[in-house]
Formats: C-alpha cells, sequence, structure tokens
C-alpha cells in the first residue's frame, strides 16, 4: 500500500522514517519542512499464540516488509534515493529479539503483549525489592518487560538461553539489518525493565541483580544521535544508497509522539493502535510510587515521559468487528460506527470493558478478561458498537485519572491512531475526557517522528522542538458536549467498580501465566 500527495514546487531534502509496527511496516519520506512526500506500507504475517496469552513473532517477517515498504514508498516518492540524509528508526517496544555470536536469530522473538512472565515478574520483585526496583528502573516488573521475557528464557529454555549473545528491540534488529551496527536509544530501552531511566544509561545493579551479563545488551545513545550507516548488503535490498546515517530512533510511543509534537511539559496523546496509550511529557523522571504508569526517557535528550498503557483498545474494535460484529476491512469499521452513531451516550445501560489481553494501567493485572455487560433483547448491534468505543475511552481515561493525582499538567490533548480517524471515537473521547482534543494534519505517527528525529540527526532542524514546531500542524479541534459529559461522567463511574468484579473471577479461574 502506498500514498504520495500532490507534488510540491522545489526539491525538498529528504529523511526516511521507518515504523515496525505489530501488524506491519511503514516507511515514510519527509522533506526538509516537514512535508510528507511519500507514504508506503507492507503487511506482516499475524503473530502466533501457541499458549494462551503468548504472542510471538519472526524478525526476518519484520525485514521482509520494512524491505518491501522501503523500495516501494523509494520508487513512488518523486526523489531521488540519494538524496535521502537520514533514516530514522521507530518500531513496537518491550520485544524480546534472541540472537547468536553471529547475529543469527535463536528462537521467535517474544512481543509486546505476551503476557507469561508472571512468575519471573515475582521473582525480580522479591529478589531485588518492590522500592528497589522503582528506584534503579523507575518501573516496577511488568510482564510485558524485555528482562522478564529473558528470564522466561533462561527459565524455560536452557538450551536456548545457552546460545544467546545478544539481545535486540524490534526496531533494532532492524537497524542491524540494515547496518551491521548493535545499538538502541534510551526511550525504547526505557521498556526493557533494564535502563536506569533517571540517568539513561543501562542499570548495571539490575542486570547484576537478574544474573544476566550486561556484554549482550547493545550500546545506548539518545535518540536523534547518528550511531551506523547502510551497509552496501542493505543498499542492494532496499535501495537506501549505501553510507546513509541511521539515527537511534525511539520506541513507537515516544516516537508518536514527537510525530505529535508531544514534547513540552502540559501537551498530551492519546493513541490507539492495538493498543491505547496515553503519553504526557515531562521534564523530570516522574514517578508513580504505585507504579500503575511507566516511566520512561522521552526521545527528546534531558526529557522524559509517563504513560498509561490498555492493552486491547484498537483490539477491541477490531475483535468485535472480526469475529462478532460487521463487513471485513474497512467498510466493516464504517458500518460499526455509523450504526453506533445512532445510539444516545451510554449506550443505553451496555458496558465493555476492554481487558482482551489482561491490562496495564491502573491495574497491572495480566489475568483480568474483558467483559460486555447490560444486555438485553432490545438491544442492537449499534449498542454494543457504541459500548465498545466508549469502553475503550473510559479505560484510556484511567490514566488521566492517575496524572491527576500526580499533579501532571494537562494544557493540550492531541488524538492519533484509529481513535483520531472516526469523527464518532473523536467526539466519545472529548466527552470522556472532558477536554478539546486535537487532530493533526500528518496522521503519520511513530513513522513520522522517526523521520523527524533523522532530520535533527542531519542537522535539518536544531533540535527536536524546533522540528515539532514547524512540522506538526493541527488539522481540527473536538470540543466536549455537555450534556454528553455528564452522562460519560456517571457512567464511567459505574466502569470503575466493574474491575473488581472481573478480578474476583479471573484470578479465581487462571492459573499464573508461564508456570
Amino acid at each position: 500500500m502506498c500514498y504520495c500527495p500532490p507534488n510540491r514546487k522545489g526539491d525538498p531534502i529528504p529523511v526516511l522514517g521507518i515504523d515496525v509496527g505489530t501488524t506491519g511496516s511503514r516507511a515514510i519520506v519527509v522533506g526538509d519542512a516537514g512535508q510528507l512526500v511519500a507514504a508506503a506500507s507492507a503487511e506482516h504475517a499475524q503473530f502466533s499464540s501457541p499458549h494462551a496469552a503468548w504472542a510471538e513473532q519472526q524478525p526476518q517477517d519484520w525485514w521482509r516488509a520494512t524491505g518491501q515498504a522501503v523500495r516501494t514508498v523509494l520508487s513512488a516518492s518523486g526523489v531521488s534515493a540519494d538524496a535521502i540524509v537520514a533514516v530514522g528508526l521507530s518500531g513496537q517496544m518491550h520485544g524480546a529479539v534472541l540472537l547468536d555470536r553471529a547475529g543469527g536469530i535463536v528462537r521467535p522473538a517474544i512481543i509486546w503483549c505476551d503476557q507469561r512472565t508472571e512468575v519471573e515478574c515475582r521473582w525480580l520483585t522479591e529478589s531485588v525489592g518492590r522500592e528497589r526496583l522503582l528506584q534503579l528502573t523507575s518501573n516496577p516488573a511488568l510482564t510485558n518487560f524485555t528482562l522478564t521475557k529473558l528470564l522466561w528464557v533462561r527459565r524455560h529454555e536452557p538450551d536456548v538461553w545457552t546460545r544467546v549473545h545478544h539481545v535486540l528491540l524490534p526496531k533494532d534488529y532492524i537497524r542491524l539489518q540494515l547496518s551491521g551496527e548493535y545499538a538502541t536509544d534510551v526511550a525504547d530501552a526505557s521498556g526493557t525493565l533494564m535502563l536506569d531511566v533517571a540517568r539513561r544509561r543501562w542499570s548495571l545493579e539490575i542486570m547484576e541483580a537478574a544474573e544476566i551479563d550486561p556484554a549482550i545488551l547493545p550500546a545506548v545513545f539518545e535518540s536523534p544521535e547518528m550511531c551506523a550507516r547502510v551497509s552496501a548488503k542493505a543498499a542492494a535490498l532496499t535501495g537506501i544508497p549505501e553510507g546513509t546515517p541511521i539515527v537511534a530512533g525511539a520506541g513507537d510511543q515516544a516516537a508518536g509522539a514527537v510525530g505529535m509534537g508531544i514534547t513540552r511539559p502540559g501537551a498530551v496523546s492519546v493513541t490507539i493502535g492495538t493498543s491505547g496509550v496515553v503519553f504526557a511529557a515531562t521534564d523530570r523522571p516522574a514517578l508513580d510510587p504505585k507504579g500503575r504508569l511507566h516511566t520512561f526517557c522521552h526521545a527528546v535528550p534531558g526529557r522524559w515521559h509517563i504513560m498509561g498503557v490498555t492493552q486491547g483498545a484498537g483490539l477491541s474494535l477490531r475483535w468485535w468487528r472480526d469475529r462478532l460484529g460487521a463487513s471485513a476491512g474497512d467498510r466493516g469499521y464504517e458500518e460499526l460506527t455509523s450504526e453506533a452513531a445512532a445510539i444516545a451516550p451510554g449506550a443505553d445501560g451496555v458496558m465493555w470493558v476492554p481487558y482482551l489481553m489482561g491490562e496495564r494501567t491502573p491495574y497491572l493485572d495480566p489475568h483480568v478478561r474483558a467483559a460486555l455487560l447490560g444486555l438485553s433483547a432490545s438491544h442492537t448491534r449499534g449498542h454494543i458498537a457504541r459500548a465498545v468505543l466508549e469502553g475503550v475511552a473510559f479505560s484510556l481515561r484511567d490514566s488521566f485519572t492517575i496524572f491527576g493525582d500526580l499533579g501532571v499538567p494537562l494544557r493540550q490533548v492531541r488524538l492519533g491512531g484509529g481513535g483520531a480517524r472516526s469523527a464518532l471515537w473523536r467526539q466519545i473521547q472529548a466527552d470522556v475526557y472532558g477536554h478539546p482534543v486535537e487532530t493533526l494534519v500528518a496522521d503519520e505517527g511513530a513513522a513520522f517522528g522517526a523521520a523527524l528525529l533523522a532530520g535533527v540527526g542531519a542537522a535539518i532542524w536544531r533540535d527536536v522542538d524546533s522540528a515539532c514546531d514547524e512540522a506538526v500542524h493541527v488539522a481540527a479541534t473536538t470540543n466536549p458536549r455537555a450534556e454528553s459529559v455528564a452522562a460519560l461522567n456517571a457512567r464511567y463511574q459505574e466502569y470503575r467498580r466493574v474491575y473488581p468484579a472481573l478480578k474476583t473471577i479471573a484470578h479465581e479461574a487462571t492459573a499464573p501465566v508461564g508456570v
């Protein structure tokens, strides 16, 4: 799939942004005024789930899709590939790509939504101490984080573990294929539970406590720093000129925030993809003592961010469409949202809680599962579709509630991903959050942010703030409606009462994941 905007006057100085997502890889070419020149995507194979709550992908498939997307966008962009001045990388966070001494893959990558490592989380918390773990990494031990995946492999697959000489995150595997270099950035590394987030360096204390040799980790850089160059082999495969610089880049959330201009305190983004993320930029490592939010380094040197995560955000709507709801593809989404738009706020008592893959914020609970409540014989598909849209927004509002508890400023809310493309979902979010929400001219998320970081590394822009000021523009603002805010505030209070009951049911019925 490829998109090329109409030609503009003048020849831009182009940079290339690459985002390695869960469902596909995307490549975009961006000019030196921040304009989108061209974009292309290639799908990944569906992730495998050999056991309940497991999720694995083949890194080779990311590389195949990335090469396809890059070749397509370079061909369609209308600019000479030789003019590309830098490459920026982004990708899904928290994955564990395990490589042997020669850089060969020793097992499928365990990706971000995998939930198998509860036993390892408990062991690490007990070994290090919960408070000490927060001091060293600014985060609790969660099943999603990379370190707990390494511990699981060591415990359950010792023959595989003896072959592991390198550990990379998903986008960093693509860098390895492009350049032969082992490297990562502070923002993506923050989600491994192996980084000293406050000091922006690997935590040797955590590695010692986990009894893992830190030599398996790549060098770590600030996001706009140049750290590699495209090799001759990769140039022949992708069309990117040999020697083109590659910046460190960032995990998809920090890169996506850059692409949305969320770089200064007071700016908040809400991005709905497979998961949903509420992201706030900070000028300090703001720590939630209860560990409900992630505290990570930002892709902006000298800044941090906090974020809350809903595991099954866009996944909820996709699951409903594919399994029970409507036609396939975008037509199915259009059918569901059209029917949902005819239903009043509150969905006539129907409620969805989106815990299809357990939940992170605010419950840190891999066992809890989704539920559809309040159904009667009079309810229609539209009621359920509306309830799914509202339930995801309620779950994301939980993060805003914690921001308030921590005194994090909120002056601006911007939407990205699937939740920004639907007029109904934009309105529901404005009403649930009780705050105006903005959408942007360029809705390219992490790939756009990766391209801007590449531009900073290539000195097209002085710094990340300057890049965002020039390249990121608001397209529209959706204001909350007073009558809907009141109705959805009441529904949110009811929504908050559901989790304790679900927790009791789920924990009685489910054995620990990973045993």
